[in-house]
């Protein structure tokens, strides 16, 4: 137990992110307390990120296979990662991924949702890797139905509909009442509608959605999380963002570590920049929206509401003289910015 703290500052409060100058109260990791007041604070504090879909096993191999296509990358089983992840050894993997989640939690995420290869093993792996970061990870086992009955898996990451029959899969996360998540539309349409037959509670990518597929997702309302640097990087595109914010909830995701640090703030730039969505969209996108896919209770300041918060020094030089203190968190806003992670 902790006794109250209090943080003052330009306070994003709520789902809208409404600018409020005033002071925040944590006790015991729970918001007590949104207090508008005069502070003469420069900070802007907000709810930690939800990073939507990460890889984190790829720590190991950090910008390995520069030039390579995106089967070459990360297809199974034979891609460039699967055959580095066999090589690796346990605990070589595991301190890798430690390493990331520690970067991870000190640059402002509270959550992850980690689509963890290695069957059993690799969820045992993370478990140990996560186990003194303060980060949650939300593991979706890959392989065999083993990895999703796991005690510590909570639920089942699908690669693609094209990489083989997931039904068997499907169907025992269904009765486990854990997470079912599949890669879709990554490359190009062609798997799309295999992948929605599962009846997903989540997709991943959805680069190339035709409108037969955007409709789909409209009347189904399945979320969407999106991983723009990761796609750019492969070279499949942009997903069309505008269309999907307008049908379905969308998360943001960082994807493979193999190809991008695990940065939300760089996220959030790139699709607020390569993109029409807006800067409170994009950080509903990195925050609330993550928490629900991943049935986690963060993701917004409210009285009452979990935290954990992130506290920005708003006079860093980075930030001093910011006029729209919801773009400059989007745009702008970077790890160097971070004054304090209050959990």
């Amino acid at each position: 137990m902790t006794g109250p703290e209090t943080f003052e500052g330009t306070v994003l409060v709520g789902r809208e992110f409404d600018p409020v100058e005033g002071r925040v109260v944590v006790e015991d990791g729970t918001v007590t307390a949104v207090e508008a007041a005069a502070t003469g604070s420069s900070d802007v504090i907000l709810p930690a990120f939800v990073n939507a879909h990460t890889h984190i096993g790829d720590s190991i191999a950090k910008e390995a296979g520069g030039g390579l296509s995106l089967d070459e990358l990360v297809a199974p089983p034979d891609g460039l990662k699967h055959r580095l992840l066999r090589d690796a050894s346990h605990d070589e993997t595991v301190e890798a991924m430690r390493r990331s989640l520690q970067f991870m939690a000190e640059t402002g995420t509270a959550a992850h949702v980690e689509f963890r290869e290695g069957d059993v093993d690799g969820v045992e792996a993370i478990g140990e890797a996560v186990a003194d970061v303060p980060i949650e990870s939300v593991v979706l086992g890959r392989g065999s139905i083993d990895a999703m009955e796991h005690p510590s898996s909570d639920g089942y990451g699908a690669s693609g509909a094209r990489d083989g029959d997931f039904d068997a899969a499907r169907n025992a996360t269904r009765r486990a009442g854990k997470l079912f998540a599949i890669h879709a539309g990554e490359r190009d349409p062609d798997d799309i509608n295999a992948a929605m037959d599962l009846d997903p509670d989540v997709l991943v990518h959805m680069v190339h959605p035709d409108p037969v597929h955007l409709d789909r997702l409209s009347d189904a309302e399945v979320p969407v999380v999106v991983c723009p640097r990761s796609n750019l990087v492969t070279g499949v595109g942009v997903a069309p963002l505008r269309e999907l914010l307008d049908r379905t909830t969308v998360a943001l995701g960082t994807d493979n570590v193999m190809l991008n640090s695990p940065s939300m703030f760089r996220e959030m730039e790139f699709a607020a920049k390569l993109t029409d969505a807006t800067a409170v969209e994009v950080l509903r996108m990195a925050t609330v929206n993550g928490a629900e896919i991943a049935d986690l209770d963060c993701g917004l300041i409210e009285e009452g509401r979990p935290g954990p918060v992130v506290v920005l020094d708003g006079d860093s030089d980075n930030l001093t003289g910011v006029r729209d203190p919801v773009r400059a968190v989007v745009r702008r806003a970077g790890a160097s910015d971070v004054k304090r992670i209050v959990r």
